[in-house]
């Protein structure tokens, strides 16, 4: 089974990653798309829509660029999502290729349905800070385990 993100949302939060990752200021669009590697031509539109989410502040002018609008530790990446892709609820039904609820529920609803939930609860749980803590605290665990030990260790 494929859980895959459309690139909107991937780029939303590649986007929004960066904006966390970066110091006090504003970041570029130019630099968000080169740190994220993100197709520039893509990114005003993801950035326009996480700004009239009211997840990023777009500071226009030569010398603008975007910062996050709250705290990373208050958003999710369900939040981010919803953002650029809107209701993130399966609308089709996975049996009958037509909207679900229709003309009844399938034999698979259920499970689908509770499937769903617990994935949309994981994502609703994630927030920026928690997925760079978590990122940050694995590369100190890698780099302590690739050190080398000292002299007359052996």
């Amino acid at each position: 089974m494929r859980l895959d993100l459309t690139k909107r949302s991937d780029y939303a939060i590649r986007a929004m990653l960066a904006l966390t990752m970066a110091p006090v200021g504003l970041l570029s669009s130019r630099k968000i798309a080169e740190e994220m590697k993100i197709p520039p031509r893509f990114l005003p539109q993801i950035m326009g829509d996480l700004t009239r989410a009211a997840l990023v502040e777009a500071h226009p002018g030569r010398a603008g660029g975007y910062k996050l609008a709250k705290p990373a530790n208050t958003v999710s990446i369900l939040t981010v999502i919803e953002a650029v892709e809107g209701d993130p609820h399966r609308q089709i039904c996975v049996m009958r290729g037509t909207a679900c609820g229709v003309d009844g529920e399938c034999g698979v609803h259920d499970v689908f349905f509770a499937a769903e939930g617990a994935i949309l609860k994981e994502l609703n749980g994630a927030t920026l800070q928690s997925i760079i803590d978590a990122y940050l605290a694995k590369l100190a665990a890698a780099a302590v385990q690739s050190a080398p030990e000292g002299p007359g260790k052996n």
